[in-house]
């Protein structure tokens, strides 16, 4: 029987899956029965009636296990509810506003691949001590001396529960 809610996310310093674990706690607070699990974990949806996933974006895109995750379970997610979100250092700039909608475009391979009935776009963290190291890591150090960005944590947990809630009754219909 379909009676749980997944939260499926992909993440390569934890500040997605921390998303997605807030997610997971609103969803719950509803009595719902929530799995919050890396995109790697999961093999099977049958026992979940609606799917979250998210990712944290990595050159404008989500990591290759989450579009990997999406591609697998495309059949059964696009029969499910169904809700994405992406995590991302550029929604911690100033002016971010500016650049929502470019950001929103980010979801266009997703929405190719399974129509998710809400979209989140979650500021993350920079902290370089947790992420592993790679060219991509290193050539993000020049923004930060450049002053774009700021190391840290700019997840704003207010907005993430926020959507949950109103993801929520998406879901659970």
């Amino acid at each position: 029987m379909n009676s749980k809610i997944l939260v499926a996310y992909a993440s390569r310093s934890g500040s997605t899956a921390g998303v997605a674990q807030a997610i997971g706690e609103v969803l719950a607070s509803h009595g719902e029965s929530v799995d919050v699990l890396p995109v790697g974990e999961v093999t099977d949806l049958s026992s979940y009636k609606a799917v979250v996933a998210g990712s944290a974006i990595q050159g404008q895109k989500w990591l290759p296990e989450g579009m990997k995750f999406l591609h697998q379970h495309r059949g059964e997610l696009s029969q499910k509810p169904f809700a994405a979100f992406l995590v991302c250092i550029t929604l911690s700039m100033k002016n971010a506003e500016q650049y929502r909608e470019g950001v929103s475009g980010w979801m266009s391979p997703i929405r190719a691949v399974v129509h998710p009935l809400s979209v989140g776009l979650f500021a993350g963290t920079l902290e370089f001590n947790k992420m592993p190291f790679s060219m991509n890591t290193l050539a993000m150090r020049i923004p930060v001396m450049m002053g774009m960005w700021k190391t840290g944590d700019h997840r704003d947990w207010n907005a993430i529960r926020a959507w949950a809630e109103q993801t929520y009754p998406l879901l659970a219909r």
